[in-house]
């Protein structure tokens, strides 16, 4: 498409957006707008360490979906956890973590990640001197007790 009809097709967009009044339903009848606001967040105020274990801080959780951000330091580690109802995705934001899936071990550094299939075992340790942080991403949401055993 041209210079001019990418312009011809803002035109169009920018009428059809103005027709539209507020408050009301795509054709300008019916039920009310609702508008949710954006629940973001900045991963790094989640990040915190302790002495006495891995420090679990929760993201987001919804009916079908749960996250949070887990902090290791040292030689701490997690698990072995497992769910046999929720698939995850463990994702490395700082550090240099070792993994072992069910009998598979890697090791992963930042921005690495694993897929965790439902009812397989995932055991986290951290792998260097300086301290890792894990997002852990489920769903369904695991039961409470598959995540901190």
């Amino acid at each position: 498409m041209d210079e001019r009809g990418h312009g011809e097709l803002l035109r169009s967009c920018r009428s059809a957006a103005q027709s539209i009044r507020p408050g009301t339903g795509g054709d300008g009848v019916g039920a009310p707008l609702r508008f949710r606001p954006v629940d973001a967040k900045d991963l790094r105020d989640l990040v915190r360490f302790s002495e006495d274990g891995p420090r679990h801080e929760p993201l987001y959780e919804s009916d079908r979906l749960w996250s949070e951000v887990v902090c290791l330091q040292g030689a701490q580690g997690l698990g072995p956890i497992s769910d046999p109802d929720s698939d995850a995705i463990c994702t490395v934001v700082a550090g240099r973590v070792a993994v072992q899936l069910d009998k598979g071990r890697k090791r992963l550094g930042q921005w690495g990640t694993i897929l965790v299939p439902a009812g397989s075992e995932l055991t986290i340790r951290n792998a260097s001197e300086e301290p890792a942080v894990i997002l852990l991403v489920a769903a369904p949401p695991p039961t409470p007790r598959a995540v901190y055993e």
